[in-house]
């Protein structure tokens, strides 16, 4: 029989319920709270092992409710996207992370496993290698009241195998921002009529996947300086042979306007750049065609630059919909006026190298809302 778990944990929930059976629920239950409260590694020996079912004759029933019970995890993210956009985006502009992470395992069964470079490990002139299973996660961020910060809120982890496991079981390999674009394209099918803004890091800056999922949502992702940027085509004249053009001029690259004395910069200072409380920086923005054979997207580059030259030139490669470039790099004001801008890109949310109607606010899960209510009472940071 399943140990007793506590009626507020019960509760909360509650809105996952629909997502499985009677008997597997309360399975589940018992599941959640030990992972709640084991030590260490939580596996599931180590949630039997706290709820005190060790040595239960039926122990391999919570086991195979992730080997063999039928559930959807998909179904589970959904419902926890809505929960989280509504307790903390209940209106404007969704802003969702997506970013890889190893989980390092080994052994026998664990089938999928590759070896990747080690993000943490590795540096410009090193390389690290790490053995494990490579998640793409898919995060909610959020600005949390009493945090001083945005929070990264995952909702969605997908498993991405390496190549040579899908050859030696015959699959066809999805690469990363295969992964990415398949995931984004979901999100977006969740949250519809509602803008979304999705944050990558420079190993999603692909043309492809700014090409086929900046048609549904809004993407800002890094962009090389040497990229290869052109004017639109010129309207083709009455009477001229051969195929359309498909890329006018081409324009300076960004390396170039870095060093151009009529490069137009704007001065903004934002908040929470690389962990600083304010920031000044320039940023000088435009629109361009990027081009690769046989593959080209509109964009509107923005160029980021540090007067202090404390951080080297950055530039990012949003998709044309957002229209200001302030409000694609970060939280913060520009020094003329007090608009502030949107938190898109902060270090905070991102870390250092994881079509059903939305709910209404009034059936929000208790435990998103509750935490959201304690966050709001509890005391900003500090100042030295």
């Amino acid at each position: 029989m399943p140990a007793s778990v506590p009626e507020v944990l019960a509760g909360w929930m509650q809105p996952f319920s629909v997502c499985f059976t009677t008997a597997v629920w309360r399975h589940v239950l018992v599941l959640v709270a030990g992972a709640l409260l084991a030590p260490g590694r939580r596996t599931v020996t180590a949630t039997l092992r706290i709820m005190g079912l060790d040595q239960a004759p039926g122990f391999a029933v919570y086991h195979r409710v992730l080997s063999l019970g039928r559930w959807s995890s998909r179904a589970l993210a959904h419902r926890l996207l809505l929960l989280l956009v509504a307790a903390f985006v209940p209106t404007g502009p969704v802003v969702v992370g997506v970013d890889d992470t190893i989980e390092r395992r080994w052994g026998a069964k664990i089938k999928a496993r590759g070896i990747y470079r080690d993000p943490v490990r590795s540096s410009r002139g090193h390389f690290v290698k790490a053995s494990g299973l490579r998640w793409l996660c898919v995060m909610l961020l959020a600005p949390v009241p009493g945090a001083g910060c945005v929070w990264a809120l995952p909702f969605l982890s997908v498993l991405a195998p390496s190549e040579r496991y899908a050859t030696e079981h015959g699959r066809r390999h999805k690469t990363l921002t295969d992964w990415a674009r398949q995931v984004l394209l979901q999100t977006a099918r969740w949250l519809p009529g509602r803008r979304v803004i999705a944050v990558m890091d420079s190993s999603f800056s692909a043309i492809e996947l700014l090409r086929d999922a900046g048609r549904h949502l809004c993407l800002i992702s890094r962009l090389r300086l040497d990229a290869a940027l052109y004017a639109p085509a010129p309207p083709r004249k009455p009477g001229t042979r051969g195929r359309p053009r498909v890329k006018g001029a081409r324009q300076p690259s960004l390396k170039e306007r870095l060093t151009n004395p009529a490069t137009r910069w704007q001065r903004v200072s934002l908040n929470g750049w690389y962990g600083r409380t304010e920031q000044r920086l320039h940023i000088a923005s435009g629109t361009a065609l990027w081009h690769h054979p046989g593959t080209r997207v509109p964009i509107r580059w923005v160029l980021v630059r540090d007067p202090s030259g404390e951080k080297k030139p950055q530039a990012f490669a949003p998709t044309p919909r957002p229209g200001n470039p302030a409000a694609m790099v970060g939280p913060g004001h520009p020094a003329h006026h007090t608009r502030a801008a949107r938190p898109v890109l902060t270090r905070h949310a991102m870390g250092n190298p994881a079509r059903s109607r939305a709910a209404s606010p009034a059936r929000v899960c208790p435990v998103v809302s509750k935490t959201r209510a304690n966050l709001q009472r509890c005391p900003g940071p500090r100042s030295p």
